[in-house]
């Protein structure tokens, strides 16, 4: 604004104007208002970090120490090469205590998040043309990514075993396959699906959800927890039980996994409801008191995490099928260690997130582009490392480092391609037209004539919008 170009105080705190981040994006936009500050704060540097733990997630698969001594075959089923592209021979437990945390809650939350500013949306916005944005939104990245990203991505995880490593060899053996390759990008599709389902929600009964919102803002967070743990274990249980918790189908370009697109959506309603009410409130209050005991729900996540993997455990420790018994209740310690992962990190964001920085910023603007893009150059640096003689943990860090910069610098270029926003789930910018030059040309008024132009006043065309801007 003017008034802060010529070095006057700015009227207000910035914490107070909090602009709209990816409103219809998938970890949703954030609000203003006076209440919902803080939470907006937090929520973006929640963004931030998620998008960090994705990067870090994917870039460490190839140094499990639970991996085969060889990479999986490219042609052959149950093609285990989906979830990890490249096997490294240099590897390290640890990675596989936080891929197996990660891979309990990191989704489910992802679900949540991106629920949150739905139903504000859905609220301000004709529900067709909300609809017909949120298709464009993830449905074009979500082709461009498996178009353009994923045959990318996925050559050297052809070119480590074939016999026949040239591209045109791997174009073929690509589109033999019997399913469409997505990788991560099955999170868009899925998420587009409980879009339709909310858009439906607000049409036919958006008093159930708002209701839902409002009961989960008035009551203590434990009552919140203890209902989410029950509802989602009702959903994921008989699907485990059915199915095994590991299997995915992949039919054409979509994929998901058998035990949970029930048990996400769950977690997407919960969401739902919670933005329906507004930010500031209930389980995304700054001060409230899931924020206050974060340290509580820290000590809850990590011991139903390693109960469901002592449990886990159990169920792998003989060749044939576990007990029906010991499968339900690992199936309910699922439920339980996830949703203690989600409530822990919304805790730990909300009570020391609430802050700005350029860095946090620029993640979160850029989060959903970096999902899109950065698959590529995960595989293709872990790629470029199988051959070093280096620790696993000092290759995870290159591949985290390097993947994470490039994908940064590559979803910044996207803006400035034609039609490269949209590849990124981002509205193309709209640039101001630059007003003709007659419009700065000074009219001078004299009141006394010309000899008193040194003290006469000077006015502009356009002056009312200049001092609008004051």
């Amino acid at each position: 604004m003017l008034v802060q170009r010529l070095g006057y105080p700015k009227m207000i705190e910035p914490s107070r104007m909090i602009a709209a981040r990816h409103g219809d994006g998938p970890a949703g936009a954030l609000a203003i208002g006076d209440g919902s500050a803080g939470s907006s704060l937090a929520l973006g540097n929640l963004r931030a970090l998620v998008i960090l733990i994705v990067l870090a997630f994917h870039s460490v698969l190839a140094y499990l120490g639970s991996l085969g001594p060889t990479a999986f075959a490219f042609d052959l089923a149950p093609y285990k090469w989906r979830a990890f592209p490249i096997v490294d021979s240099h590897r390290w437990f640890g990675f596989d205590l936080f891929c197996a945390w990660q891979d309990v809650y990191l989704m489910a939350l992802m679900f949540f998040l991106s629920a949150l500013f739905t139903w504000p949306s859905l609220a301000r916005k004709p529900r067709l043309k909300f609809l017909t944005g949120r298709f464009l939104r993830l449905g074009v990245p979500f082709v461009f990514a498996l178009i353009v990203v994923m045959p990318v991505a996925l050559y050297p995880t052809y070119h480590v075993g074939a016999a026949a490593p040239g591209l045109i060899a791997y174009v073929q053996h690509y589109l033999a396959l019997p399913f469409w390759p997505n990788g991560p990008m099955w999170f868009l599709w899925q998420l587009l699906a409980f879009t339709a389902v909310a858009t439906l929600l607000h049409r036919f009964a958006p008093h159930w959800v708002e209701g839902l919102g409002r009961w989960s803002a008035a009551v203590r967070p434990g009552r919140c927890f203890i209902l989410l743990v029950t509802a989602s274990a009702l959903v994921y249980a008989p699907l485990a039980l059915a199915f095994t918790p590991w299997d995915w189908s992949n039919h054409g370009p979509f994929a998901f996994q058998l035990s949970r697109p029930l048990f996400y959506a769950a977690y997407y309603l919960v969401g739902l409801a919670v933005g329906s009410c507004g930010l500031g409130r209930g389980l995304l209050a700054p001060e409230g008191i899931l924020a206050r005991r974060w340290a509580i729900w820290l000590g809850g996540a990590l011991a139903s995490f390693l109960l469901w993997l002592g449990l886990s455990a159990l169920t792998m420790r003989d060749a044939g099928p576990a007990p029906f018994g010991l499968q339900t209740v690992v199936a309910i310690s699922f439920a339980l260690a996830c949703a203690s992962g989600c409530f822990f990190m919304i805790a730990a964001c909300m009570r020391f997130g609430v802050f700005r920085s350029r860095i946090s910023d620029g993640l979160s603007k850029n989060a959903f582009g970096m999902y899109v893009l950065h698959y590529g150059f995960v595989v293709w640096l872990q790629y470029a490392l199988l051959g070093a003689a280096l620790f696993a943990i000092a290759k995870a860090m290159i591949v985290f480092g390097f993947t994470l910069l490039l994908a940064w610098l590559a979803v910044t270029a996207m803006r400035f391609v034609p039609f490269g926003a949209r590849l990124i789930g981002e509205e193309p910018r709209v640039f101001a037209k630059t007003p003709p030059r007659e419009d700065l040309v000074p009219e001078y008024q004299y009141k006394n004539g010309p000899r008193e132009a040194a003290g006469q006043a000077l006015t502009y065309r356009g002056g009312n919008s200049a001092r609008a801007n004051m």
